[in-house]
């Protein structure tokens, strides 16, 4: 099995779904990263040197995963849902040949952010089915899907650490506060870390659950005076 992760930007797939990632490889998946951008326009650095800075990052970044990322090099901050944005991500899944595809909600804060997933939404078609990461703090998104990520989440933290240029510690705290909502969602633990994603089913693609690794664990819900780990239910 392979995952093809798309990014907007050269830290995008670190700070939304790296975590996953790591699970999926832990699983015994085949990984493919992209980042869609040149990423020159993230910082007040010349544009050129900020290019191969961040694309540096990005590569140390994905090192932790035994991976090597793809660039597509579109301008920062000019990503367009257009005939060549299209053509260059039905070129990449052509070329990796993933099960699965991951990226951006439509929905996304940043405008690159909601390009790419239209221009992915159109670029899978028939032929991959697509997986949305969730957004930026979870503003306005609604998973249907939880991949428990505990084990991986200190990786994840390590990768976004990896993007110097983009003071990356600020990060930190919101993702760790998005992982531990995702897992309370599940009746995690307070260690418990989860990711969320949403999958909006579409001919020929109706359950991709096969494809996706380990949800937080089940935990029964216990109520006052109740014995720990006995068979409860609501009243």
């Amino acid at each position: 099995m392979k995952v093809l992760a798309v990014g907007a930007h050269p830290d995008d797939i670190e700070i939304f779904l790296f975590a996953s990632l790591a699970a999926w490889r832990a699983m015994g998946a085949d990984l493919a990263l992209a980042v869609a951008t040149d990423g020159a326009a993230g910082g007040q650095q010349d544009p050129a040197t900020l290019r191969l800075t961040r694309r540096g990052e990005a590569e140390r970044a994905a090192a932790l995963l035994g991976a090597a990322p793809t660039f597509l090099d579109f301008p920062d901050g000019k990503l367009m849902h257009d005939a060549a944005l299209v053509a260059a991500l039905r070129a990449l899944i052509q070329a990796e040949k993933p099960d699965l595809v991951v990226t951006h909600a439509p929905n996304c804060y940043h405008a690159d952010h909601r390009a790419l997933s239209a221009a992915l939404t159109q670029a899978t078609g028939f032929g991959v089915p697509l997986l949305y990461a969730d957004t930026l703090n979870g503003t306005g998104f609604a998973p249907t899907h939880w991949v428990d990520v505990t084990a991986h989440f200190a990786l994840k933290c390590q990768a976004i650490l990896c993007h110097e240029s983009q003071d990356p510690a600020r990060f930190i705290p919101s993702v760790t506060r998005l992982a531990a909502f995702r897992a309370g969602e599940c009746n995690g633990g307070p260690e418990a870390r989860a990711e969320g994603f949403r999958f909006e089913p579409r001919f020929p693609f109706a359950d991709i659950r096969g494809l996706l690794p380990p949800a937080p664990p089940l935990r029964a819900v216990l109520f006052r005076g109740e014995a720990q780990g006995a068979p409860t239910s609501p009243a």
